[in-house]
């Protein structure tokens, strides 16, 4: 089945949200407490981790020294050197489904699409575990017995006497929001009368 030129247009509208999200952060950890008051943050985005303004991965890898959590390095996360292309991928692709129009094809995108979304937010929650929990506590200077330092991953929770923030950045509004152009359009195909059976009730029409 052939999807519809408004179908298409909104499956290209989605697939360059997807290709926009590679320069925009996906996500953001802010941290606040009293001796931070305007709070540290970090983003990460595609292929790199920042911190929200110069100095502040540098702050938050020297508290994390303290409590034996690793130096977040962004040279050192593996996924990070795939994400971009994973990306890429999808918006080529979706531009690819844009412009051959077919609905099956469409489909098989979404689901691909929401598979590699699925797995990206496990890898992360996995990654945050890992750095929550993994601590070297030998070198630790301070030590709170059964104490973890994992932050949310979507929310706000207290980590002693720091507030962790975790919220999707414009980049993963930019994801959601064209997954959710891409189901629209196959929606506005799935509710629209096919050509065949408009025929037919024209026809049955004329005969009445």
């Amino acid at each position: 089945m052939k999807m519809s030129s408004r179908a298409r247009l909104l499956f290209a509208c989605a697939s360059a949200l997807v290709a926009g999200a590679l320069a925009m952060p996906l996500w953001r950890v802010q941290l606040y407490a009293p001796q931070y008051p305007e709070g540290l943050g970090m983003t990460i985005h595609a292929g790199t981790v920042r911190g929200a303004t110069e100095n502040d991965l540098r702050s938050i890898n020297s508290l994390n020294h303290y409590i034996g959590m690793k130096t977040i390095e962004p040279d050192a996360i593996p996924e990070l050197r795939f994400i971009p292309w994973i990306i890429a991928a999808l918006a080529a692709g979706g531009i690819g489904v844009a412009a051959l129009g077919r609905r099956r094809t469409a489909i098989a995108w979404v689901g691909a699409f929401v598979v590699l979304g699925l797995v990206g937010i496990w890898d992360f929650y996995k990654w945050e575990y890992s750095y929550g929990h993994d601590l070297d506590l030998e070198h630790a200077i301070i030590k709170v017995p059964g104490m973890t330092y994992q932050p949310p991953l979507i929310g706000s929770k207290q980590l002693l006497n720091f507030t962790a923030s975790s919220w999707p950045a414009i980049g993963g509004a930019c994801l959601a929001a064209a997954m959710v152009l891409a189901i629209a359009s196959l929606m506005i195909d799935r509710q629209a009368p096919s050509p065949v059976s408009s025929r037919r009730e024209s026809r049955l029409t004329e005969a009445a």
